[in-house]
């Protein structure tokens, strides 16, 4: 009879766990989040070359920053996906370059889509279809977006003034959430995933 019980109640437990719905929203917002994401890393790394050329030292120094946190970003997401035992189909980043100038701008309004657009919508699906991993990795970028938007619009504006020596030198990226940071004013611990300061990358 105990063994009846126990044959019954695993048979039930795999009948559920294999008719659970599927995030089906969640997957598909990952897959455009690592593909949004490994576009910016590109993008903002071809645009750090740009800047160079301009003789624009700073400003390709938050390119590079924010490329290595947009890298960062899509690994996140790719590890979610592949733990609901999906697979991210091959695909090219696709980007124009332009003056440093007109990339900034790029930078902010790509910044503004996902803040306003993209991350909180991919936040309500995760949240609705509880994918509790996918919801801490968009809440990561979602928050690390805010920054960087911040950070392209201040840059623009130094662009602007002929004032670029007034911007970062350095930024700090952290490695676990890509929480992206002046290197002046760092928390000693991510305020984003509590990592420690000593394993920020510095750029």
């Amino acid at each position: 009879m105990k063994k009846f019980f126990y044959l019954f109640f695993v048979s039930l437990f795999i009948f559920v766990g294999c008719n659970q719905p599927k995030a089906v929203k969640t997957i598909e917002n990952l897959k455009a989040g690592i593909k949004g994401e490994t576009t910016a890393s590109a993008k903002y790394a071809a645009f750090a070359e740009q800047a160079r050329t301009e003789g624009l030292d700073t400003i390709a120094k938050l390119f590079d920053a924010a490329s290595k946190a947009e890298a960062i970003h899509a690994a996140n997401h790719l590890k979610v996906l592949e733990g609901l035992g999906e697979k991210m189909e091959e695909f090219k980043p696709e980007f124009e370059v332009k003056t440093t100038a007109e990339n900034l701008q790029a930078a902010i309004e790509g910044e503004s889509y996902e803040v306003a657009t993209m991350y909180p919508q991919f936040l309500t699906d995760a949240k609705a279809e509880k994918v509790e991993k996918a919801n801490s990795s968009f809440t990561w970028a979602f928050d690390t977006e805010k920054k960087h938007l911040e950070f392209y619009k201040a840059a623009l504006t130094a662009l602007q003034m002929n004032a670029e020596n007034t911007l970062p030198f350095e930024y700090a990226v952290c490695p676990v959430c890509g929480n992206t940071y002046d290197k002046a004013k760092m928390d000693e611990k991510c305020a984003f995933c509590g990592t420690g300061m000593d394993k920020y990358i510095l750029i």
